[in-house]
Order: structure tokens, then C-alpha cells, then sequence
């Protein structure tokens, strides 16, 4: 009786929609998200041959910054899942823009995914033709359930007569965002024809960096839109949600460790590990310096080092750092695996002047960046909006005590 108390005393609030800085920000995205589609219409009209992509690399830039935010969607319903599953009720005032924030990630990360598959205009039929031997029809199914399961998880939230109903939703929703990342995980590790995937330690790899995207995202839309808000944000929360993203990241790290040393085992994978560790330029350094230092190393560091912890800018930088490592990271799964040379015959040595047993180059273009960004800006102003109209903000989180090193409990840690 005591939670259900604390949970029906929450009191929630739209965005100040009347300030300058709100309309400034509205203008912004709705710039980029502009800017974004224009990119795309210019790539659709010209072809593909104005963007970087190739006929050996077909899934370019925007699917780096798609999947980003598919696989953030997902993890960033964690916050949301601590409270009305795992009964952590600390953050149940938190659910609801967790849930929000889960569908605009979702929905700016299938636009740039449409958009960037050349034939936009024929979305109808593959809604509708579905061969069901292909991963890729699995996910339709997975993404628009998704997005269904977490409207209906809203609405128990709001809707004070089914709050009651609100953690079977929440279950519901838990269960789903896994199979969902799983499901995308999967498309890579399902393909055999790239010797980097045909690997069934991607799906859950994939879980894990959605826990650790979705994280460090929603630890810097919380902050950002308390601080312009006037909200305060308690540093008991904050020491939580730092000490679920330091566990989150480690274990990005020791997936990926195991991901490659399992590799290494096998001999028919030597050559593409050799080429994405050693050999492979460009993707090389962005594993090393950003996925690995950057957006791994760097950020444990600044979580739990006893100089850093207490500190809300090292946890801002932090966060931003972890996103950098994982846009690095999904970049060197996507492109980097594309880039190294198909095994045609594995064993046996093949001559042609069409590729074979050569590295494919590939450079971002102009547009696919621009295309990648609007998806990020529309996710957000499909959020700031949101706010505006429905109350997603609670008046606070948390209560004010000192950040510490304190480490979360198994349930936290298992959300």
C-alpha cells in the first residue's frame, strides 16, 4: 500500500511551451528534420551514386544512425521496466517519459531506415508481402508491435482508473523490447555471407549496447529538460542511473572482448579479425579509439573514478561519450563488416578483375549524414512536443543526497 501511495502522489507537468528557448529548440529540429528529408529526397531523385554507398557496401551511413536508434529505443524503456517490473519505485516517476522517449527514438530510427532504402514509395508493399523466411519481415512485425505495446503501456500510466494494469503492460513491454533487440541483433548475426556476423553472440550483444545507449541517452534528455525546466533532479537518481550506465558499459566491453576472442578461435575468421584489429585503416582506429577508448574506457573512468564520481559534468560527458563509442561501434559492425571482401569459396583462392579478395572503400557522403541527423532531430522533437501537450515530466526526481560510489542492486543491475 505504501508504493501504490508514492506512485499515485507523483505529480506530473507539460514543458513551458511560452519560453524563447523552447520555441529556439522546436525551430532547430524542425531545421534538421528538414534539412534531413531534403537529403534524402536529393539522394532519391539523383540516385545512388551521389552517396558514398556502393554495390559491394549497400547499407550505408543512415543505417549506422537507424540502427543507433532502434537499438537505443529499446534499451532506454529501462528505466520505465525498473519500476513496474522489477518494483523499483524510485523510478516510477521516470516511467513515463522513458516510454516516450522509447517510441520517438523508434519512430526517427524507422524513418531514416525508410527513407534510406532507396524506394520509399513502395513502404505499402512491403507492408503487406511479407516473406516470412526473412529476419527483416520478422522486424516489421517487432517494430509496430513495439510501438503499440508501449501506447498501451502509456495509457495505464496516464489513465488513473488503469493504473492497476500498468505493470502487466510494463511486463508485456519488457518482454517485448528484448525479442525486438534480439530480432535486430539477429538480422546480423543470421547473414553467413559476411564473415564478420553469422554470429549468435550478436543478439545478445545487441541487448546489452541498447541497455547502454538507451542509458546514456536518457540521462541527458532527463537532465537537459529538468535544467530548462526549472526541475530538480535529486542526486540519489542520478547516482543510479550512473552506476547502471558504468555496469552497462563494462558490459558492452566484455561482450565485444568475447565476440572477437571467440572469432579468433575459429581459423576462418583470422583474416577479418586481423583486418577489423590490425589491418583495416579507418575501421580500425574508430574500434580502438572510439568504440573501445572513447566510449568505453574513457567513460568508466569518469563514472567510478573517486575524482570524477561525484561530478554531474563528467556524468554529462560520459553519457555523450557513450554515444559517440556506440555510433562508432554500430559504424564498424555495419560498414566495416560490408568493407572487408566476400568469401566467395572459403578455402579456395579466386581470381576476377569484379572485387574479389579487395577491400571495399566507402565515404560518408554529405547527404547520408544529413538524412542520419534529421532522424536523430525528428526523435527529438516528436519528444519536446510530446512534453508540451501531455504531462510526461514529473515536478521532481528523486530526493537531493550525495552522488556515491554505492553499487546498484542485482535487480537494477539484471533491469
Amino acid at each position: 500500500m505504501e508504493h501504490d501511495t508514492a506512485m499515485t502522489s507523483v505529480r506530473y507537468q507539460t514543458l513551458d511551451g511560452q519560453s524563447v528557448g523552447y520555441w529556439a529548440l522546436l525551430a532547430l529540429l524542425a531545421l534538421l528534420v528538414a534539412v534531413g528529408y531534403a537529403a534524402a529526397h536529393y539522394m532519391e531523385v539523383q540516385g545512388h551514386h551521389v552517396t558514398g554507398m556502393t554495390n559491394q557496401i549497400v547499407w550505408g551511413t543512415p543505417h549506422v544512425f537507424a540502427v543507433f536508434l532502434i537499438v537505443a529505443a529499446s534499451g532506454i524503456l529501462n528505466v520505465a521496466s525498473l519500476s513496474s517490473v522489477f518494483g523499483k519505485y524510485d523510478y516510477k516517476p521516470l516511467a513515463r517519459l522513458s516510454a516516450l522517449l522509447s517510441m520517438s527514438l523508434l519512430v526517427g530510427g524507422l524513418i531514416v531506415l525508410v527513407l534510406d532504402l532507396g524506394r520509399p514509395d513502395r513502404l505499402i508493399v512491403a507492408m503487406t508481402y511479407y516473406n516470412f523466411k526473412s529476419i527483416f519481415a520478422w522486424n516489421i512485425f517487432l517494430y509496430i508491435g513495439f510501438l503499440l505495446v508501449v501506447a498501451v503501456y502509456l495509457w495505464m500510466m496516464f489513465e488513473p482508473r488503469m493504473n492497476r494494469y500498468s505493470k502487466p503492460a510494463g511486463f508485456t513491454a519488457f518482454i517485448w523490447r528484448f525479442v525486438l533487440t534480439t530480432g535486430t541483433g539477429s538480422i546480423f548475426g543470421f547473414l553467413v555471407a559476411r564473415q564478420a556476423y553469422d554470429a549468435a553472440i550478436m543478439a545478445p550483444l545487441f541487448i546489452i549496447m541498447s541497455l547502454s545507449f538507451g542509458t546514456a541517452i536518457f540521462l541527458l534528455v532527463l537532465l537537459a529538460s529538468f535544467d530548462w525546466s526549472g526541475r530538480p533532479v535529486g542526486d540519489d537518481i542520478l547516482r543510479r542511473l550512473k552506476n547502471l550506465l558504468g555496469i552497462f558499459v563494462a558490459a558492452v566491453l566484455y561482450m565485444t572482448m568475447v565476440y572477437h576472442l571467440t572469432n579468433l578461435y575459429a581459423t576462418e575468421h583470422h583474416a577479418v579479425e586481423r583486418f577489423l584489429l590490425v589491418d583495416g585503416g579507418v575501421y580500425t582506429l574508430v574500434f580502438w579509439l572510439l568504440q573501445i577508448l572513447a566510449g568505453g574506457v574513457v567513460p568508466l573512468v569518469l563514472l567510478f573514478a573517486p575524482q570524477f564520481g561525484q561530478s554531474r559534468a563528467s556524468l554529462v560527458t560520459a553519457a555523450v561519450l557513450v554515444i559517440v563509442g556506440g555510433l562508432a561501434q554500430i559504424y564498424v559492425i555495419i560498414i566495416g563488416a560490408q568493407a572487408f571482401p566476400l568469401m566467395m569459396f572459403p578455402g579456395m583462392e579466386v581470381s576476377s578483375t569484379f572485387y574479389d579478395g579487395v577491400v571495399n572503400e566507402y565515404a560518408p557522403s554529405v547527404p547520408e549524414i544529413l538524412l542520419g541527423l534529421g532522424g536523430i532531430a525528428l526523435s527529438l522533437l516528436v519528444a519536446v512536443v510530446a512534453m508540451r501537450v501531455l504531462p510526461f515530466l514529473p515536478e521532481r526526481a528523486g530526493k537531493p543526497t550525495p552522488v556515491s560510489a554505492a553499487e546498484p542492486t542485482p535487480a537494477e543491475a539484471a533491469g
